[in-house]
């Protein structure tokens, strides 16, 4: 973009009829074709509690956006550093293209946050467009988690809340148990679901959080404090909200619980984290010598943002825009040509009919799990039973859930639902096995040991993908995107045995049940997990 003078805040029409602007209109409807996987997983993702502010983040960053733009001055001459952003457009459209193609829809919206900035780069040059990095990153906090990473989030926060709440229940005498997730009151047990973690608060605090550290005048590492409290100050005040849950219960009664649920889901919890922030930004300024007030540390003047919006009627139709513009209408006309990915479906035997006989192990049949638990599984299918062995002392439980699709979701990993059920892992390795099992390719799984009070157990366990055994569910996502565009699948399972630790008995003793049952068991899985 060059600009030879100031521009004058106008809004005529013939101002905005400018080949400039045009070629950039262009190519933002050219975008939005190319990228539209990702906007609709945006739009999906918006109407779930925890990213209900979604719609805000585009505002509120053009709004830094415009105020950043006051502090660059207006540029004379040709700008020559343009193409830095058509290489960053052609990243951008890379990472759009590999989410397209193997149908997660999630990872094209993140590429739609580097073709923001290629705009950027684009319109306004490297060395100037570079400085509008905080409008773009804050574009960030739009973005649902991917699944794995929400779900290891969720429970994390989960635990810490419930280990607070129950630490202010004690506090304030009202006597009361945790179990993993499960406050126990005596009269109710209280479960710290995920709508309780704290991430539907989370995500707004940080964001209002980081434009609170962009707007904050003063040294970076006050800005760097504002940004970070955001992440405490959510678990603090939701852990008082739990807490105060629990002294309603003991002491005015659980009729009132739904009510004060109620009441305090949502904005309140928000704005009492927001008066929070202000009260830390205020102790921070106390320790400033110039002892600024906090209306003159923040820059809330938002005075000649329409003279800055007008600057954008200036953009040139240069050679780098009009390339990016033609690489985007190439890459909106191919995506909306392509064959819609369908993902194969195989042939399968369902995992209700695993054998209750396998070797010389004994089953009564499955077990059906509970409801609640079924429903945060979402599996496609599963089947947990318990197996005896007549030279064993102990059984061995085998769980299997398997999943058609998991591009929009899929696997929790047991690291996830073990703390959560009251488990404490006390020990945990990734190994190939595949020596101690005499097999020629890597078998690599999870072993661990997981203990409640006095009760200690062995367990296995892995994630089986099209013949590939994973140990690590971030490697099984990585290995997912990989097979989706190849071979186009995205079904899986995971597969968990579990045996308990006697009293009087060792480790290895525990641990040659689960070898042996993963022997006998491990020739049948192909039938209801197909490899190829």
């Amino acid at each position: 973009m060059t600009e030879t003078t100031a521009p004058r805040s106008s809004f005529a029409l013939s101002d905005w009829l400018r080949p400039g602007l045009l070629w950039l209109a262009i190519s933002c409807v050219a975008a939005l074709a190319f990228f539209s996987d990702g906007v609709t997983a945006l739009l999906r993702a918006w109407q779930l509690p925890e990213y209900s502010h979604g719609p805000l983040i585009p505002v509120l960053s053009a709004l830094l956006f415009l105020r950043q733009l006051k502090e660059e001055p207006v540029r004379d001459g040709p700008v020559t550093d343009r193409w830095p952003g058509v290489v960053l457009l052609i990243v951008a459209m890379l990472f759009g293209a590999l989410g397209t193609l193997s149908g997660i829809d999630d990872l094209v919206a993140y590429a739609l946050i580097l073709w923001v900035g290629a705009v950027l780069l684009i319109s306004f040059g490297w060395s100037q467009g570079k400085a509008f990095w905080p409008p773009v990153l804050h574009l960030v906090y739009m973005l649902p988690l991917p699944g794995v990473l929400y779900f290891k989030m969720s429970t994390w926060l989960q635990l810490i809340s419930s280990e607070l709440g129950v630490f202010f229940l004690r506090l304030i005498d009202v006597p009361v148990f945790l179990e993993g997730n499960i406050i126990d009151l005596g009269v109710y047990k209280l479960h710290v679901a995920e709508a309780c973690s704290g991430l539907r608060y989370l995500f707004p605090i940080l964001s209002f959080s980081y434009i609170f550290a962009v707007l904050y005048r003063g040294p970076v590492w006050h800005k760097a404090v504002l940004l970070l409290a955001a992440a405490p100050i959510t678990v603090l005040m939701n852990s008082v909200r739990i807490a105060f849950a629990g002294w309603i219960v003991n002491y005015v009664g659980l009729e009132h619980l739904e009510g004060f649920t109620h009441f305090f889901e949502g904005w309140v919890v928000f704005l009492l984290c927001v008066l929070m922030l202000f009260l830390l930004a205020w102790v921070l300024l106390f320790l400033r010598r110039d002892r600024l007030s906090l209306v003159d540390a923040l820059d809330l003047n938002t005075a000649g943002l329409g003279t800055q919006f007008s600057r954008l009627r200036l953009i040139e139709p240069s050679k780098a825009l009009i390339a990016a513009t033609a690489l985007l209408i190439a890459g909106a006309v191919a995506v909306q040509m392509r064959p819609e990915v369908q993902t194969i479906q195989v042939d399968r035997t369902p995992l209700t009919l695993f054998p209750t006989r396998i070797g010389e192990w004994r089953s009564d049949g499955p077990t059906p799990l509970d409801p609640a638990i079924a429903r945060s599984l979402a599996a496609d299918d599963y089947i947990s039973a318990s197996y005896i062995h007549p030279d064993s002392s102990a059984p061995v439980q085998f769980f299997s859930a398997y999943y058609y699709d998991q591009s929009k979701g899929g696997i929790h990993s047991p690291e996830i639902c073990l703390p959560g059920s009251g488990w404490e892992i006390a020990w945990l390795q990734r190994e190939d096995i595949a020596p101690q099992l005499g097999l020629d390719q890597p078998f690599n799984l999870n072993r661990a040991i997981i203990q409640q009070g006095n009760t200690r157990m062995m367990v296995y366990y892995w994630f089986e993908q099209h013949g590939r055994r994973t140990a690590w569910d971030f490697a099984a996502k990585m290995w997912l995107l990989w097979d989706a565009i190849t071979i186009q699948r995205t079904d899986g399972a995971l597969v968990r045995i579990i045996t308990p630790i006697n009293h009087g008995e060792t480790d290895q003793q525990a641990e040659a049940r689960l070898q042996q049952m993963l022997k006998d068991s491990l020739p049948l899985l192909p039938r209801y997990i197909p490899e190829a």
